[in-house]
């Protein structure tokens, strides 16, 4: 086997056990959705969101870049072979988050008369917010449990962790919404992070133990200034984008009501946790391996693209179908009240295509450890997105929260492209360009179709599946897959080889 065919099935192989576990967390998402929409409704919805938004923009300032810079750390000393800095790492991540999940939790809670009434427009809501720190709290040091599992690459604990998680989150939080109505939703919001910490700390104390040696003060003051001096340009990056997010909820609720606010979250639910198989992968697997060969440059540009291509094989007929039967999905997910959410959806599937193509780009800049680059070009993606929403949406409705999705993608490929080329001088293969063009191309086409004509979602899904037995074939061949997937491919590969003979002639 060719060193390129064993990174395309390595890269196969954490894409199916990450994907696979993506795929049971959004069904056990959904439904979680679905009983939130027909209990509590669009208005419901909305305030959960606001719920969400709060703790998420809170957690990401209190976590301060660490996890992301935490998981980079601990994969640099293991595809090394460094013991002793594997172990300063992991000492280091874990004594600054729990110092930070405090710090984050106090601050909170000591604001929380305040951000009860810039965030959720009341002072009655500051015993929310109180409880909200416990969850803060929770997910800062749950996201260290996680950096440090990634960073290990134990993918098999990765999946479990997250199904587990995404179960018992579900099982908990419908129990709870379901026996106190509004009066649950906090509790609905909190259980998932309770639920990530406990399981996280299973699978944590599973790992192999980190060895009894002494470590120093002054070693451990030097990881933490690495820790910081990174982290502080990925927190700020990924707090300026929750807070973004938070502000456009808060506008979307202030200007165009709480209605289209739920309709709006809907809509962001959906692309948010079907597009995750995918991205999930990448976060798993591809960062670790890619910080591991980033001074090289040309087998660093090897995995980017080898990456894009398989993300993109996998996730477009998923956007095909998402483009033909969006009507469906909402009304099956959540509830007939939620129609207008449709066409927001289709917009964001569009901005998704982007997003797969330009997201192994970004993680170079990641990988590299340029911290402000990466600061500065994921806040400027976000900010157009929120310019947008908040200059439009009076005069253009809800329809502009998701045209501002596909904007801000269009925005940020051809940036995070450029960076990467100045980085490691990457470009893009012909395959890849290719699948990417045709795959917005036919997202595009079927959205147009599903438009003028009442056959339009039979229409759509027939091309994704024709898409998708392309993409089996296609795959098969890069990986060499055997056993019975190896045979389906090859049928694939024989029935898209005999169509496109035809239309040749």
């Amino acid at each position: 086997m060719t060193e390129a065919k064993a990174s395309y099935r390595r890269i196969l192989r954490s894409s199916s056990i990450i994907g696979g576990a993506s795929f049971i967390n959004i069904a056990i998402g959904l439904l979680r959705n679905k009983v939130l929409a027909v209990l509590l409704g669009p208005a419901g919805v909305g305030l959960a969101s606001l719920y969400n938004g709060l703790m998420s923009t809170a957690s990401t300032f209190a976590t301060m870049g660490m996890a992301a810079v935490g998981t980079r750390q601990i994969a640099e000393a293991s595809s090394k072979d460094d013991a002793r800095a594997l172990l300063v790492a992991r000492r280091a991540l874990f004594w600054g988050t729990m110092f930070l999940a405090s710090v984050g939790a106090l601050v909170v809670w000591s604001l929380r008369t305040i951000l009860a009434v810039r965030v959720l427009g009341s002072a009655s809501y500051s015993g929310v917010v109180g409880w909200l720190s416990l969850g803060v709290a929770l997910s800062v040091a749950g996201a260290s449990q996680g950096a440090l599992i990634q960073g290990m690459r134990r993918i098999g604990d990765m999946a479990r962790l997250s199904v587990f998680s995404s179960i018992l989150n579900t099982v908990l939080g419908v129990g709870l919404l379901w026996r106190w109505g509004k009066a649950g939703l906090v509790a609905f919001v909190l259980v998932g992070p309770v639920v990530g910490f406990v399981v996280g700390h299973v699978y944590v104390s599973r790992l192999p133990k980190a060895g009894a040696d002494t470590i120093t003060l002054q070693e451990l003051a030097r990881e933490w200034a690495t820790l910081l001096r990174l982290g502080l340009a990925f927190m700020g990056a990924g707090f300026v984008a929750s807070l973004i997010q938070l502000w456009i909820r808060i506008d979307v609720g202030n200007v165009l009501g709480a209605e289209s606010l739920g309709q709006y979250q809907a809509a962001w639910s959906i692309s948010m946790q079907y597009i995750g198989f995918v991205l999930g992968a990448m976060t798993a697997d591809y960062y670790p391996r890619l910080t591991g060969v980033i001074h090289d440059h040309k087998a660093a540009g090897h995995l980017v693209n080898e990456q894009t291509e398989i993300a993109m094989l996998l996730s477009a007929p998923v956007f095909i179908a998402m483009m033909a039967m969006a009507p469906w999905v909402i009304h099956l997910l959540y509830a007939a009240s939620f129609t207008p959410a449709i066409e927001v959806l289709r917009w964001q599937v569009l901005g998704d295509v982007l997003k797969v193509a330009s997201w192994p780009l970004g993680y170079v800049i990641l990988a590299a450890g340029d911290g402000k680059t990466f600061f500065w070009s994921e806040s400027a993606a976000a900010l157009v997105t929120a310019g947008l929403i908040v200059g439009l949406a009076p005069v253009m409705g809800l329809r502009i929260t998701g045209m501002s999705y596909l904007a801000c993608y269009a925005f940020y490929l051809p940036l995070v492209y450029w960076l990467a080329r100045r980085r490691i001088g990457f470009y893009w293969s012909r395959a890849v360009l290719r699948l990417s063009v045709v795959a917005f191309a036919m997202c595009a086409g079927v959205g147009i179709i599903t438009a003028i004509t009442r056959w339009g979602m039979l229409l759509g899904c027939l091309v994704a599946v024709g898409f998708g037995v392309f993409a089996l074939g296609r795959i098969s061949h890069m990986s060499d897959m055997g056993g019975a997937v190896g045979r389906l491919g090859a049928m694939a590969r024989q029935i898209t080889r005999g169509i496109g003979t035809k239309h040749g002639q």
